[in-house]
């Protein structure tokens, strides 16, 4: 009996392999064929983000509602910000920026919010001045004032120059969740509420000024409502890359190094910098403290 299990999960770990690597790779007889799948394939490809269970109010013992820093700089979080350069990069490779803007400009992704608790939702048209900027050069104004113009629009291309938020300028991700113990499970367990991709000041992000690289948020989307998109978008696996890891696998397990720099607290949830200024060693410490602070209830929870 044990041998047959043993075949058994072992024949579904390799079908598993085999669905998730790229579709018909080596059978392919023209680039086109390339991630088609069979007929076969296709009758079995209804795997789905795994459901959140139910959790009842009366279960949650405890909660702490965070927010974290992904800064991207550090190895282990470059899944979220590479390949920045798509041009020679095939469709299944996408940078999680990417994968953000291409479904919120195809409205997969119908809403977006200006801030961390989605009050204030925001059109793609109330975005455009926090991706987009458009610099007249002098060469410019001498020509509006030469020609009489007023409007920017009338100004030729060639006097104007354009920046634009890319996937490279994205520095951070921060995300907010919630970190609770269900008393029914008797296990300290976190869920993601929000994310959001944060970049410097478009309006500054060319400058030599460090103080204006500090990212801030450009916006935020409501993880639940925007799951199955990122289980369908795969990011690179660096030990094994015929097994690529969903957006959404890495994100709920924790596949990320962050920087907890805000928790829910009396004082209308002020970050840590608001309370501790100009020190980043002790802005480590006290993120560090918030950490442990959450883990030690759960430690306390079976101590006697």
């Amino acid at each position: 009996m044990k041998l047959k299990a043993y075949f058994l999960t072992l024949v579904g770990l390799m079908a598993a392999q085999s669905m998730m690597a790229q579709a018909n790779i080596l059978n392919a007889k023209i680039p086109e064929e390339i991630g088609l799948k069979t007929e076969a394939q296709l009758l079995l490809d209804n795997d789905r983000p795994l459901e959140y269970g139910y959790v009842d109010d009366r279960d949650i013992l405890f909660s702490k509602m965070t927010w974290e820093k992904v800064v991207l700089d550090e190895r282990v979080n470059f899944p979220l910000l590479y390949p920045i350069d798509t041009v020679n990069m095939s469709a299944d490779r996408r940078s999680l920026w990417h994968v953000l803007m291409a479904n919120i400009e195809n409205g997969m992704i119908p809403k977006v919010y200006a801030d961390e608790y989605f009050t204030t939702e925001r059109t793609m048209e109330e975005l455009e001045p926090s991706l987009k900027k458009a610099e007249i050069l002098d060469a410019g104004i001498d020509y509006m004032n030469a020609e009489g113009i007023t409007s920017i629009d009338d100004v030729p291309e060639e006097y104007i120059k354009r920046r634009e938020i890319g996937a490279g300028d994205i520095s951070a991700y921060l995300i907010k969740g919630l970190w609770y113990f269900d008393k029914r499970q008797g296990e300290l367990r976190w869920r993601i509420l929000g994310i959001a991709p944060a970049a410097p000041d478009v309006n500054f992000i060319d400058s030599d000024d460090e103080a204006n690289k500090e990212p801030i948020g450009l916006f935020w989307v409501f993880y639940p409502e925007i799951r199955d998109i990122l289980y369908e978008a795969k990011a690179f696996n660096n030990y094994n890359s015929a097994v690529p890891v969903s957006f959404d696998h890495l994100l709920n397990t924790r596949r990320f190094s962050g920087l907890m720099y805000k928790e829910e607290n009396v004082y209308g949830d002020r970050e840590v910098k608001d309370y501790i200024a100009d020190n980043a060693l002790m802005q480590l410490l006290e993120s560090e403290r918030i950490r442990e602070k959450i883990r030690n209830f759960e430690q306390d929870m079976w101590s006697y």
